[in-house]
């Protein structure tokens, strides 16, 4: 079903996935006065905790998606990793936003890649990895150190291993267990910033001021706006995130996450159509934050202002660090952010903080 409807306050608003990103998008569309209905395999998960109805049932079944689809009146999701068979079913009854071509390219890193790149822009070296003798020709091709990853379901470090040397080979692409992979080469960056940006289906566009980001372990630590970068890196970053909304015809909110160089080369590494990490800044420094845009987006609505309030700096709270609450709360200038999971893993995002930053001359 594709549609550009205008959904108006007093819809129901389905949300597949039941993590934290849905639960922020709930409770922004609360705001504005919407109904949500989560859908997810998981009882107890965060977004249920805030929406008005919930449905756990696993992504295919088919009897579950089929009541869903009948009790709301457009549909978006919270992760990527949704069956393109789900999207399908539901998308025969209700519009499903971003539609299903964003969602399939983003769940895969070799049709990201080429989408890059047929749009004129700068991706890491890659090859596409079916057999060993092809991982064996393409480390000769990129050279080494490189990055064997899968190219769908991998996340937050997850799904790679990391070749330093041609003795590895062999073992990193026996991990795979046959997945299909891809290779990329290391890129030398100075710094890594993402694009949020939202179209709705009336055609209106809109981009979020860029993050600048910190990773640990792989794991997103802290993203600060406004970014350092030159004007030269912002006008490019902005542009590409521009053309690949466009090239997607997306409707909704699109993460671009890229790589800058010491050379103001801006090189695009992924998309995520959904609200991002690196965009939880907007709750507390932006004049319309990262969920209420996407709720905008996805209803076709007019989209909101993205100007700056004040310099912002997110600190993702992983694992035990969210045990700190109380020091949190008690931080001038400090807004936290918790996410209702009741256990804290290793690994697992808890929450986050955003601190208020000086204005800057």
């Amino acid at each position: 079903m594709s549609s550009s409807k205008r959904f108006a306050p007093g819809s129901t608003i389905g949300i597949l996935g039941g993590g934290q990103l849905g639960r922020m998008f709930a409770l922004a569309a609360s705001r504005l006065g919407y109904k949500t209905h989560v859908y997810c395999p998981e009882a107890g998960c965060p977004t249920s905790q805030v929406t008005d109805q919930a449905t756990i049932e696993a992504y295919d079944n088919q009897t579950a998606l089929a009541s869903f689809a009948e009790a709301v009146d457009v549909v978006t999701y919270e992760f990527e990793n949704i069956p393109d068979a789900t999207v399908e079913l539901l998308n025969a009854k209700s519009p499903v936003r971003p539609n299903a071509e964003v969602l399939h390219t983003s769940q895969d890193r070799l049709f990201e890649k080429k989408l890059f790149l047929d749009l004129g822009l700068e991706t890491a070296p890659f090859a596409d990895i079916a057999t060993l003798d092809d991982l064996k020709s393409a480390v000769s091709d990129i050279g080494l150190p490189a990055i064997l990853k899968t190219r769908r379901f991998g996340y937050d470090g997850k799904g790679q291993v990391k070749i330093t040397d041609e003795s590895q080979i062999e073992q990193a692409f026996a991990d795979m267990a046959g997945a299909p992979v891809i290779l990329e080469g290391f890129v030398s960056f100075e710094s890594e910033i993402s694009v949020l940006i939202a179209q709705s289906p009336a055609g209106e566009q809109s981009l979020f001021p860029i993050a600048e980001n910190v990773h640990k372990n792989h794991i997103l630590d802290t993203s600060t706006v406004p970014t350092s970068a030159s004007q030269k890196v912002v006008d490019r970053a902005l542009d590409a995130a521009k053309k690949i909304a466009a090239a997607l015809k997306l409707e909704g909110l699109l993460a671009v996450e890229m790589f800058v160089t010491n050379d103001d080369r801006v090189i695009i590494n992924e998309i995520a159509p959904r609200p991002h990490n690196s965009g939880h800044w907007s709750m507390d420094g932006c004049q319309t934050d990262q969920f209420e845009q996407a709720v905008r987006a996805v209803c076709n609505l007019p989209l909101g202002d993205t100007s700056i309030i004040t310099p912002t700096k997110m600190k993702n709270l992983i694992g035990d660090e969210a045990d700190d609450w109380a020091a949190y709360l008690a931080e001038p200038n400090a807004k936290l952010h918790l996410y209702g999971k009741a256990e804290s893993r290793p690994g697992r995002k808890m929450g986050h903080v955003n601190y208020l930053l000086p204005k800057r001359d």
